[in-house]
Parts: C-alpha cells; sequence; structure tokens
C-alpha cells in the first residue's frame, strides 16, 4: 500500500494535515477546488528560485487567507513590500475574481530548515538538472545535504533520459531507512519534473523526519494548559 499512493495523503489526518481549509457544497466546493489547485501549481512555478514549501489556503464566506511557507521570504516579498502587493495582484486578477482584492490576505512565512523540505530539494535538484549536471551527482548532494539537516532516512528517485541518452530508464539512491508503510511515521514526500533539452526528468524526494506518537502529542497539549494553568 504505502508504495502505491502518495505518502502524505496515505497520512492525512494521522501525521499530516489539509493545505485548504474550508467548507462548500455543490459548484461552489468545485470553483472553490479548482482556484486552489490553480494557485497552488501557480505559486510554486512562479516562485522556484524562492524555494517554495508548500502554500495553505483558508477561506471564509468574505475572505481568503493565502499562506506561502518559503526558504526565502525575500525574493518574494521584495524591496519595501513591492513584490508581496504584486503577487496579491496577479492572484486576484488570475484566480480570485470572485473575492475583492481587499479580501485576499498573502502571508509570507520561512521555513527553518529547507534541507528537510522534500518540495525545495527537489526544486534545487530540478534547478541543476535543467542546468546539466550530471544526475548522479545532484542526487548525492542532495542525499549529503538532508542527512547533514538530521534526517533518518532520505530517498531519491530520477527517471527519463538520463545525461541524454537514447532509452529511458529509472535510477534511485536511498540512505537510513524510509518506512512507508507505518502510519505513525513522518515522511515528506514530493514529485516534480526537470524541463531539459532532452526531455522531462521526472523526481521523486521522500524524507523520513521521525515517528510521531499520540503520547507526544498529547503530552505537548499538557505542557501549553500547564503553562496557562500557572
Amino acid at each position: 500500500m504505502g508504495k502505491k499512493i502518495n505518502p502524505k495523503i496515505f497520512r492525512i489526518s494521522i501525521t499530516k494535515a489539509w493545505t485548504s481549509k474550508w467548507f462548500n457544497t455543490g459548484q461552489a466546493y468545485a470553483r472553490d477546488l479548482e482556484q486552489d489547485i490553480k494557485v497552488k501549481r501557480y505559486l510554486v512555478k512562479e516562485l522556484r528560485e524562492a524555494g517554495v514549501d508548500r502554500v495553505e489556503v483558508e477561506r471564509n464566506a468574505k475572505k481568503v487567507n493565502v499562506s506561502i511557507h518559503t526558504a526565502k521570504p525575500g525574493v518574494i516579498i521584495g524591496r519595501g513590500g513591492t513584490g508581496a502587493e504584486d503577487l496579491k495582484k496577479k492572484i486576484h486578477s488570475k484566480f480570485l475574481k470572485n473575492f475583492r482584492p481587499g479580501d485576499i490576505n498573502l502571508n509570507i512565512f520561512e521555513v527553518d530548515r529547507p534541507s528537510l523540505s522534500s518540495q525545495i530539494v527537489l526544486q534545487q535538484m530540478a534547478l541543476e538538472i535543467e542546468k546539466r549536471m550530471p544526475f548522479r551527482r545532484v542526487m548525492k548532494q542532495a542525499i549529503n545535504r538532508v542527512e547533514r539537516a538530521g534526517a533518518l532516512g532520505v530517498k531519491v528517485e530520477v527517471a527519463g533520459r538520463l545525461n541524454g541518452a537514447e532509452i529511458a530508464r529509472a535510477e534511485k539512491l536511498s540512505s537510513g531507512k524510509v518506512p512507508l508503510h507505518t502510519l505513525r511515521a513522518d515522511i515528506d514526500y514530493s514529485r516534480g519534473v526537470a524541463n531539459t533539452t532532452f526531455g522531462a526528468i521526472g523526481i521523486k524526494v521522500w524524507i523520513y523526519k521521525g515517528t510521531v506518537f499520540e503520547k507526544n502529542k498529547e503530552e505537548a497539549k499538557g505542557e501549553v494548559l500547564g503553562k496557562k494553568r500557572k
């Protein structure tokens, strides 16, 4: 099962949360879902140089909050915040026309350890492969970066016409353990494409960060409640 489904979707509500938080029904649900997908794809593609980890969308009847978690917030914000304002205008004109510009909030957060984000690692690999770096060196460097950041395991796979070969093939490298069948395992997964002159090179990244126990969650909640009582 772990090899046949997206590891993030497999763990939704167990160790992972939804990146879209709102409720709707009927045609409005289909419209909002389509908007969310387009906004997320557009931001990840448009802000490749900034290293976007994830995009979260929260809605109510009148307002929408778009939160971008990135490794380089300064690249998005720009000088004096002009970059963020321009980006908000583009999101409104392209995707969120049913909201007024003042009702769209764009929040930008910095990712603490970008080397533990599978999406950021994947984007770095795609940029390096597009610059014609040898794919094996790119894979080994990515694994070394993730290990130095403190991951317990990492697996990287690339597939396509590697180094311009006539026959497409897949190559895989891994280090440590990546327990895909363990639901409480905190596994970050991403897939993407590097567009080269020889065609598209598919990239997949799995990062194992540790195990999440329900007991740990309850202890953390108890500590917070204890501090509030004091």
